[in-house]
């Protein structure tokens, strides 16, 4: 019996007596294509440059961390290959902002591609807008009920959109590193540090995390369920810009100068975003299975869900709502009415579109595991970081009180599903509610207590 190895399937069938066909599957590098190899070349080039330009510049850990980026890049980009293009992209804007600058911070106001397109702010005020856009496409697709080409169309455009915000947002991201060295020694950082970044790094962490679930399930109607909550953190942002100057690049706090921050704050934020991710299907689960409710009370997770969103203004009473920015809140609150009420009106269109519920109730489940391994994972290098920064692994500060809340809540969802079953309405409400506790967890505590965690003071 004769075997030939090649870069498909191989079938090899035993003699016709036994009847039996067996297929064998090449190795994980045989498939690799021409495109997989020269992306890993460029990142590694770009590994080899970076130590040979900047190794001057970093200790032993940043080094180590560098060196394990470039296959940890290559491996993402080999697991879903549209993130070979992205990383290619961001890596040649963010290259190309860096030579715009010269190692002058202030071309920022000089240069036209600086000024408009490629700073920090401009590449994060880009992304904002390009979110809010790719939120009107997917609702403009939803309620194009059945008529499927134009809703492919609409969907489409945002779909587009999305890739290019997170592109934008990611340029951004790079570009305030490096502005953040041009800004003297000992002040440059990775960007992760305050509200304001973080904040950049949910959008398109979230909105990164639903374009793969979207090609991976081939829908794109649940783009409009969360891109609604990456267009309310979007919102949030651009008020903590504008009301409160944070877009200003600031010198690290010492304890947060730390390479711990580089790994502790990205993981985090995975988990934040996919919980995100899973309570947005949890609400268009929801909105699915209550289309032909006619009883208002029947509707409550819409009902709540706008309460949730008007929740913001609200809070910012207990400090003068004018002095907070009232008229920008305002008009939020009148976003956020308008949107339960497109909901509630549409709700038996938006049924037609969305997906099925055991499509649903599966992503949502999957939204969750990725989170909470990410969020385990993200404690416990806070755990390890805290004993370095403050003598002890736990000191139950606010923040971490309520991270462990988040976790045990997760953990608990988990739980119930792997050992109970745990399905359909009940998940979907706890996934829902889960989004409340992260995000009292995320921004609340920095709304309302003060602890050792207080960076982003609102």
């Amino acid at each position: 019996m004769n075997t030939t190895t090649t870069t498909t399937p191989t079938t090899t069938t035993t003699p016709a007596a036994t009847g039996v066909t067996t297929t064998l599957t090449p190795g994980y590098f045989a498939r690799r294509t021409w495109g997989d190899w020269l992306f890993a070349a460029l990142a590694l080039a770009g590994l080899a440059v970076a130590l040979a330009r900047h190794h001057g510049a970093m200790d032993g850990y940043e080094k180590a961390i560098l060196a394990a980026t470039a296959p940890g890049l290559i491996g993402l980009g080999w697991f879903w290959r549209p993130l070979r293009g992205l990383m290619v992209v961001v890596a040649a804007l963010a290259l190309l902002a860096v030579a715009l600058y010269g190692g002058d911070l202030q071309r920022a106001d000089s240069t036209f591609w600086l000024k408009y397109f490629l700073s920090s702010q401009s590449a994060i005020l880009w992304m904002s807008v390009l979110f809010f856009m790719s939120t009107v496409f997917y609702w403009i697709g939803m309620f194009c009920g059945t008529r499927q080409a134009a809703a492919d169309v609409f969907e489409g455009i945002g779909c587009k959109l999305v890739w290019v915000a997170v592109t934008l947002a990611l340029a951004g991201t790079l570009a305030r590193w490096y502005e953040s060295h041009l800004m003297g020694p000992g002040i440059g950082h990775i960007p992760v540090s305050n509200l304001y970044e973080v904040f950049v790094l949910f959008c398109w962490m979230t909105a990164l995390f639903y374009l793969y679930y979207e090609e991976q399930y081939k829908t794109r109607a649940l783009g409009a369920f969360v891109m609604l909550v990456v267009s309310a953190a979007v919102g949030f942002l651009l008020w903590y810009a504008l009301v409160r100057d944070a877009q200003q690049i600031q010198p690290l706090v010492p304890a947060l100068q730390s390479w711990w921050m580089k790994l502790h704050v990205p993981a985090n934020f995975i988990g934040y975003g996919t919980f995100a991710l899973a309570a947005m299907v949890a609400f268009a689960y929801l909105v699915k299975q209550q289309a032909d409710e006619r009883r208002w009370y029947k509707l409550a997770p819409i009902w709540l869900f706008g309460m949730a969103l008007c929740f913001v203004p609200i809070a910012f009473r207990q400090r003068n709502l004018a002095e907070a920015g009232g008229s920008y809140w305002l008009w939020y609150a009148v976003a956020a009415a308008l949107v339960v009420g497109m909901i509630v009106l549409g709700r038996r269109r938006i049924a037609v579109r969305l997906p099925g519920e055991a499509l649903l109730d599966e992503l949502m489940y999957k939204s969750i595991a990725v989170g909470f391994a990410f969020f385990t994972i993200a404690t416990v290098l806070g755990a390890l970081w805290a004993a370095e920064a403050w003598g002890g692994y736990w000191s139950w500060d606010p923040k971490e009180t309520w991270a462990l809340i988040v976790w045990l809540n997760y953990a608990a969802w988990l739980h119930m599903r792997l050992m109970k079953g745990l399905r359909g309405t009940v998940a979907a409400w706890w996934a829902l509610a889960g989004l409340a506790v992260t995000t009292f967890a995320f921004i609340g505590v920095n709304m309302f207590l003060s602890g050792l965690h207080s960076y982003g003071n609102l």
